[in-house]
Order: C-alpha cells, then structure tokens, then sequence
C-alpha cells in the first residue's frame, strides 16, 4: 500500500470459555466489562477503516466498539491444530513430546496439524499489506499483535513472543514512508 498507515491493534475481549484453554474461532468474547469497552471506544480514531480477523470473539469486540469490520484470514490466531480446544494443562500432563518439544522452540516449532509462530508472522505480513493507507483499527489476537511488533521492530520471532498483549488492550504501531514506528504497546483503558 501506498501512504502512510496508522494502527490501532486491539485485542479481543477475554474468551467467554474455560481460561488455559487453546479456543477455537467460533469461541466467543466475553463483553461484559462495559466500562473498559467505553473507555477503548474513546481512544479509536473516528474516520478509519476497520479490520478484524474472522473468528467470532473478535468480531464480537469489533461490533462492541461500535466498528464493522472487514475480515481479514491474515489475522488469524497461530493455528494449534490437534490442540485447538484442548487445556494447556491437560496437554502437558498428557506427557506427550510433541508438546514439551514445542514450547523448547515456540517460534520455529509447530503443533501438530498447525503452523509455527514464524508462520503466522509472514500471514500478518501479507494482511498488514492490504491494509489501505490512512487510520486503521484492527481487532485482533495477542499473537497476531506480537507477529505486527515482529515486523515492525525487524525482531527475531522468539523476541517477540516475549511481549506481553492483554484482552482490551491497545498497541499503536505507525507504517510511513521512512520504516515503521512504535507509538505504544498493551495499554489499557479505563
């Protein structure tokens, strides 16, 4: 894209599902702090485009923020695969290596049937480049704003699993024409 591009990443409200769980696109977010969703609002720029990845719980939080979002496949979460609806916990009990061989290298390896961190960061690349120029919110997944801050800050994937992104927070990240720019990191309103 041409011009400069103003982010706003918002991550989803918090799952409405079992915490530890690796949730499915179709699990839903749990809105019911009205206050901190009202606080957000306010920091949104009022004349941009918005995008979501499609899973439900960010489309919800989009359209609690007043927004109606394109969907964009880019933004997905990292796909777990065979673990997608399964409790950390109960996986790491399970004893299995495929697990505790993952989390050795959680930037190159990849669950079984899934894609590696490293994987969802050149996805999020090619969904950042459809994104016109101009203010742009996107509602999207803690992976998915930690792959947007890999990219931005030219860092090694491992480096940037190291950020940390909670429910309802804001990163502001900047694309002009001279590189990119990091304005904030997880904030969080209200």
């Amino acid at each position: 894209m041409e011009g400069e591009t103003f982010l706003w990443l918002i991550r989803h409200a918090a799952v409405d599902g079992i915490a530890g769980t690796i949730h499915a696109t179709e699990a839903p977010a749990d809105l019911g702090d009205r206050r901190q969703i009202d606080a957000l609002r306010r920091w949104l720029p009022l004349d941009a485009a918005s995008y979501a990845s499609p899973s439900r719980r960010t489309v919800d939080t989009a359209r609690a923020l007043g927004l109606s979002p394109m969907l964009v496949e880019e933004f997905g979460e990292q796909d777990f695969g065979d673990w997608t609806g399964q409790r950390h916990d109960d996986l790491a009990a399970a004893g299995g290596d495929s697990y505790a061989q993952f989390w050795n290298d959680p930037a190159r390896a990849r669950p079984p049937g899934g894609e590696s961190f490293e994987e969802q960061i050149a996805r999020v690349r090619q969904g950042l480049s459809s994104v016109r120029s101009g203010p742009a919110v996107l509602v999207v997944h803690s992976g998915t704003i930690r792959a947007a801050l890999c990219i931005a800050l030219d860092l090694a994937p491992q480096a940037a699993l190291r950020f940390v992104i909670d429910p309802l927070s804001l990163t502001r990240i900047d694309r002009l024409a001279t590189g990119w720019r990091v304005v904030s990191v997880n904030q969080c309103a209200g």
